[in-house]
């Protein structure tokens, strides 16, 4: 019998291993889970600190191609699940009726959402003055903007099994410390016959406030299409790979199952 497949897509500071955890617990559920990383992005994260340079040109037109090739090769359209970058992508694709579904987790913002202002120091638009195109977190910062609600000795965990650089282009094509947003960083919030989507949000989240995902699910207020909005207390951006994240996935399955989005179609 065919199975669902169910693409994950991460985000920025995060390598493709970062979703290890919730394949391993929907293949266990009957999907197909795949977790393609970036175009070229190697097998490991230590491989990927080695060769980083080569992600500098990495931007949102590329990750949003590159994703919707893979979706969309699929002979059952896959359910999307995205964290951050990935969580805009996600929407972006599920609102041009690519995929069946899709889950969008602390996502980027979209459309004309207001952006949190950036840590001073963490990231420029420009490259004139000569700062590295790659942006990369300490442990330190890691701990204080993305695993904010962890212990400091399981964010230096996390940090070391999961944390890369990532491009500068990219956060510019967000719209990162006032740069011009990326025409790709959008999505169609009034296609009624798009899929069922669902966003998460964490509510300690630093880096993407729940504040911003409220604001998306509201964007979305006059589409007939299926839209859910889910905020989980006490969790920061790392709540999908700190020790909360099987709460996260088990509820994207019971939502799943509710809308009928079945491991078997």
């Amino acid at each position: 019998m065919n199975r669902t497949p169910v693409v994950f897509i991460h985000g920025a500071w995060l390598h493709a291993l970062s979703w290890e955890s919730w394949a391993e617990r929907f293949a266990s559920r009957g999907f197909l889970a795949f977790t393609p990383g970036w175009p070229g992005e190697p097998y490991t994260v230590g491989e990927m600190w080695k060769s980083a340079d080569r992600f500098t040109d990495v931007g949102l037109d590329l990750l949003t191609d590159h994703y919707a090739k893979i979706v969309d090769s699929f002979d059952i359209a896959p359910v999307i699940i995205g964290h951050s970058v990935g969580g805009l992508i996600a929407q972006h694709l599920i609102g041009a009726n690519i995929g069946q579904a899709a889950v969008a987790i602390a996502p980027a913002p979209v459309n004309d959402i207001a952006l949190t202002a950036p840590p001073a120091g963490l990231w420029h638009p420009g490259q004139t003055d000569g700062t590295d195109p790659l942006v990369s977190l300490s442990s330190d910062q890691f701990h204080r903007l993305f695993a904010n609600t962890v212990t400091a000795e399981e964010s230096a965990r996390l940090f070391e099994r999961y944390a890369v650089p990532t491009p500068r282009r990219l956060l510019a094509d967000l719209g990162c410390a006032d740069s011009v947003r990326s025409p790709r960083a959008v999505a169609d919030v009034g296609n009624a016959r798009r899929g069922p989507l669902l966003l998460i949000s964490g509510q300690e989240d630093l880096l993407v406030p729940d504040a911003a995902t409220r604001a998306a699910y509201k964007q979305y207020g006059d589409s007939l299409a299926v839209t859910d909005l889910k905020q989980f207390a006490d969790r920061a951006h790392s709540l999908t790979i700190d020790n909360g994240w099987r709460f996260v996935a088990d509820y994207v399955l019971g939502w799943l199952d509710e809308h009928g989005l079945r491991s078997h179609p």
